[in-house]
């Protein structure tokens, strides 16, 4: 794990050469809830949402869609059902169904309402937790791996590179930035995952989908933006403003996120650490793990906790200490006593049958013999 290597090496973002090495920020040893995250990303998600509905009032006449006909019902004594059916003659349409959600240009059943509820409030605390969680995530190469990101060639996790790229303007040098540490293998993944989306969204200005790749966490825009932001898959966000929703892209923890030298050593000040509040979020201190050693085996065979173990008494009467009288005779004849002699019985109808099975066989093996 990422908290068994306390210091992180600053990589050089023109020739990858190692620099010198800071500590690692106390955010990437917060404890890792895949429920929070989920359950938080779910609800930020559906904050964006647009309110849509059929179109429901007309003045007083109320609802409109599916109810722009002249239609009554005929009652009884047609040999037909009692739906609205259109006024009128000389058509095909005269005479059909209308208004009920079964019929042809009706109202749907339960009309959509703008008025729905579209979005969710989260708690301050709790979003934050999902917050700290997914960048302790993002420390851990198995969970960066097991999310599709491609880091085989990157020196090290979390990757930090130097204050000088939060300089760079050009694409290209971004380009060379990323290539130089081993991280550009995940943005040409990204870029060879691109396709056209399938469904109507290609209609709503969603045409084509891509996978996610690195995102580029600075903390002072002297260029840095205009230069990652042309790349495919890649985003970039200012280390004060971390959102779930680039953290965790789907709900999904471990992106892989490229750091400057500057956003990393901000960590402390943002989230604090274990022993000092945060300096931006009012009275927020970093979540606990309740546990700090996970390994319960090895804590209940531990000899501190095994030296106050009481012995344990032996239970005679005990429910769980009870014996099977079906699977054993010595407890079933002190249930019932007779459970002897039926046993006894049948054993000895066993014997008679089986020796009354040897005879037969015998005889058989007689006859054929003879013949």
């Amino acid at each position: 794990m990422s908290a068994a290597r306390p210091l992180v090496t600053v990589h050089s973002h023109t020739d990858g050469s190692a620099g010198e090495q800071i500590p690692l920020p106390a955010v990437f040893l917060s404890p890792i809830r895949p429920d929070i995250i989920q359950f938080v990303h779910t609800s930020m998600a559906k904050n964006k949402r647009q309110a849509y509905g059929v179109k429901n009032h007309n003045g007083p006449s109320g609802i409109v869609a599916g109810h722009q006909h002249s239609a009554h019902s005929w009652g009884t004594g047609r040999a037909v059902s009692r739906i609205p059916r259109v006024s009128g003659g000389g058509t095909h349409r005269a005479g059909q169904g209308a208004f009920g959600n079964m019929c042809r240009s009706g109202r749907m059943f339960a009309p959509t309402k703008i008025w729905r509820k579209w979005h969710r409030k989260i708690n301050t605390n709790q979003r934050r937790y999902a917050t700290t969680s997914a960048l302790a995530a993002s420390a851990l190469p198995s969970l960066v791996m097991a999310r599709g990101h491609r880091i085989g060639g990157v020196p090290e996790i979390p990757l930090v590179l130097d204050a000088k790229v939060e300089s760079i303007s050009k694409t290209k040098e971004a380009v060379e930035a990323l290539m130089v540490v081993g991280a550009y293998t995940d943005v040409a993944k990204a870029a060879s995952t691109k396709k056209v989306r399938a469904g109507k969204g290609k209609m709503r200005n969603r045409r084509h989908v891509m996978r996610r790749g690195p995102l580029v966490v600075y903390d002072a825009d002297n260029g840095i933006v205009k230069a990652f932001r042309n790349l495919p898959g890649v985003e970039t966000c200012q280390v004060g403003r971390l959102n779930l929703l680039q953290l965790a892209p789907g709900s999904h923890m471990g992106r892989f996120i490229v750091w400057t030298q500057p956003a990393f050593v901000k960590l402390n000040d943002i989230f604090g650490t274990s022993r000092k509040m945060s300096l931006v979020k009012k009275d927020y201190r970093l979540p606990r793990s309740s546990m700090t050693n996970t390994d319960l085996v090895r804590i209940i065979n531990s000899d501190e906790v095994q030296s106050k173990l009481r012995p344990m008494q032996k239970q005679t009467r005990s429910y769980r200490h009870k014996k099977n009288p079906l699977s054993n005779l010595g407890v079933m004849i002190k249930l019932n006593p007779y459970a002897l002699t039926m046993r006894r019985q049948e054993l000895v109808q066993q014997e008679i049958r089986k020796k009354q099975r040897e005879e037969i066989i015998a005889k058989k093996r007689g006859l054929q013999q003879q013949e």
